[in-house]
């Protein structure tokens, strides 16, 4: 099993994958329709986006299974095959990556709030355990836990994946710039409130996704970096804020325009550099080409 931490600390900048959801659409998924039973019913189209990701440069790529939790399966009436969809989700970008690139296990909130009592604590673990395990055998190098915004349900996925995978743990929030100027989730999270609690629950790398395009990362890269100068940062950004015209949303930063920030990015503090929402191959192939000029 390979290692994420010891690559980062070799000191070169790692570059990841871009958009999943958007590619499936094009490939003909429907609203409405569960992204993670493609992995059975159509695993050529998975595999294709997984591997246009690697084609593209990409040094890690993670898997079609960002809804895998068995709560956010039960939607689709699929919870009992949780085990089944996680790992199928894995083998394909195993496939895909090879030996020599690393692939993340994609694991997102189940959509349930804790503090509501929709659901207890000891179900988030069981879910999250259940879906780790079997990305870990279908052969992801390490899980990346995804579009956060609450500490409680964040450490919950962090402890259950570390647990029973004993892999490396990634873990990132969304946050969005409120009229105060400050970065929080939508459940009111500091990027400095998710470090400590975060890496207590056993995340070795930190880290945000979604929400902001590269520009509003580096405050967020600079915030993490304020109170921790040493765990390793992943950020996954969109290709720009959302725009939205006749009823399609599209994504306004250009390869060229994510590639010019990568640097600043990487100045910052950040280990680990990919895409979100709106990002494409292109915008891969030419933050891989950035980080070679240097």
């Amino acid at each position: 099993m390979k290692s994420l931490l010891s690559e980062i600390q070799k000191g070169k900048p790692l570059i990841s994958d871009g958009a999943w959801g958007t590619f499936l659409h094009a490939r003909g998924l429907q609203p409405g329709e569960c992204p993670e039973l493609w992995n059975i019913t159509h695993r050529a189209d998975v595999f294709a986006i997984a591997k246009s990701y690697i084609d593209a440069g990409a040094d890690i790529i993670l898997t079609n299974s960002f809804g895998g939790s068995p709560l956010k399966l039960s939607h689709f009436g699929l919870s009992e095959r949780t085990a089944e969809l996680n790992e199928a989700a894995a083998a394909i970008s195993r496939e895909a990556a090879g030996a020599d690139k690393f692939v993340l296990g994609s694991m997102g909130p189940s959509g349930i709030m804790l503090m509501m009592g929709e659901v207890s604590g000891q179900e988030l673990y069981d879910g999250f355990s259940l879906q780790a395990a079997a990305l870990k055998k279908g052969g992801v190098d390490a899980i990346c836990i995804e579009t956060m915004s609450d500490i409680e349900e964040a450490s919950i996925a962090v402890q259950a994946a570390k647990e029973s995978t004993g892999l490396e743990i990634a873990c990132t929030f969304t946050f969005e710039k409120t009229i105060s100027g400050e970065y929080r989730t939508m459940m009111g999270v500091s990027p400095a409130d998710m470090v400590n609690a975060i890496k207590d629950a056993g995340a070795s790398v930190i880290g945000t996704n979604c929400g902001n395009g590269f520009e509003q990362m580096i405050g967020i890269v600079k915030e993490i970096r304020s109170i921790d100068s040493l765990t390793p940062i992943l950020v996954h950004a969109n290709a720009g804020k959302p725009v939205i015209r006749d009823g399609i949303t599209t994504y306004p930063d250009t390869p060229e325009l994510m590639a010019s920030t990568l640097q600043s990015l990487i100045s910052c503090g950040a280990n680990i550099v990919g895409g979100c929402c709106g990002t494409t191959p292109d915008h891969i192939r030419a933050l891989a080409a950035s980080l070679k000029k240097g």
